[in-house]
């Protein structure tokens, strides 16, 4: 670990790239999830239909059905088969996410998103302790559980309690309790465990993580030689997990981040001052010769937003 690690995360980044660049995929992301909200916003609020209904299931210019993928499987083994044209639309959603990436699902479309980044900031910036930290497959059994569930009660289960939908529709049609669970989650984030809901316990999450287990859009340590150890991409992954085999690898080991819990937020590239970190295929495996580069003099304290 070098002395680096004493400035404020994303301190080298600012300086050497620029605000805007080290900010760039966090705001393309705010875009994204702003544009599918506004999509849908459009019809209740302005009487523009070009997408009727929600997250959960959709109809885009009365042409186009998409579906999460993650209620029709619900509704399957709940015993309530749905319509062809919601199985085509949950094909063509699950298609997408199984090639760019299930967990894109996650930073660059679902909503709650914002609420568990901002969670995530504040707790850095009151430099709070980590917290109970769930088990790394939390998430998965809480997945299973939700399709036991909906199998015995014959119903979609997770919609009862999903804060993904209660937001989504909430900013529709208006919060009123649905209020109640956004808070909880961000409370529950910044005070009782970090990136607790996101990275441990969302079955959602999971899912779509099974979706792009082979997905072809990867984050690449492609030039991993020219790390200055500064920590800063640990610092603001939600799944700091999945960078330590590409970045700490061997000369023959693949730069490629390939765990599915990986959500191509594009954090890491943002927060690199040194470009380490790059969006590429699955099929750009090889890193990049190594470098020197001049250690900077300065300190950085870890933990702190800049």
């Amino acid at each position: 670990m070098s002395a680096n690690t004493h400035l404020p995360v994303g301190h080298e980044a600012i300086r050497d790239k620029g605000l805007i660049r080290a900010h760039k995929y966090l705001i393309l992301r705010r875009l994204s999830q702003a544009f599918f909200l506004g999509l849908f916003m459009l019809g209740p609020w302005f009487g523009i239909w070009w997408v009727k209904g929600n997250l959960s299931g959709s109809l885009t210019l009365d042409i186009l059905p998409l579906t999460d993928p993650f209620i029709a499987v619900q509704g399957i083994v709940a015993g309530h088969w749905p319509e062809l044209t919601a199985i085509f639309g949950a094909v063509i959603v699950a298609a997408v996410y199984a090639l760019i990436g299930g967990r894109m699902y996650c930073s660059w479309v679902c909503p709650v998103n914002a609420v568990t980044d901002t969670a995530a900031w504040a707790h850095r910036r009151m430099d709070l302790p980590k917290g109970w930290q769930p088990k790394k497959n939390t998430r998965f059994y809480v997945l299973g559980m939700v399709l036991i569930v909906s199998a015995v009660s014959g119903t979609i289960a997770w919609e009862f309690v999903n804060p993904i939908s209660m937001l989504h529709r909430g900013l529709i049609f208006g919060m009123g309790f649905a209020w109640t669970f956004v808070v909880a989650v961000f409370l529950f984030d910044l005070f009782v465990s970090r990136r607790g809901w996101c990275s441990h316990i969302c079955p959602v999450g999971a899912f779509y993580g099974l979706l792009g287990t082979k997905s072809l859009m990867r984050v690449s340590a492609q030039e991993r030689a020219a790390c200055d150890d500064c920590m800063d991409c640990f610092a603001v992954c939600p799944e700091m997990h999945v960078i330590s085999p590409a970045l700490r690898g061997k000369d023959e080991d693949t730069p490629l981040i390939l765990s599915p819990d990986c959500t191509n937020c594009g954090r890491c590239i943002d927060v690199c001052a040194v470009d380490v970190f790059q969006f590429t295929t699955r099929f750009d495996d090889t890193p990049a010769p190594g470098r020197v580069r001049e250690k900077p003099k300065t300190t950085r304290k870890i933990g702190k937003a800049a």
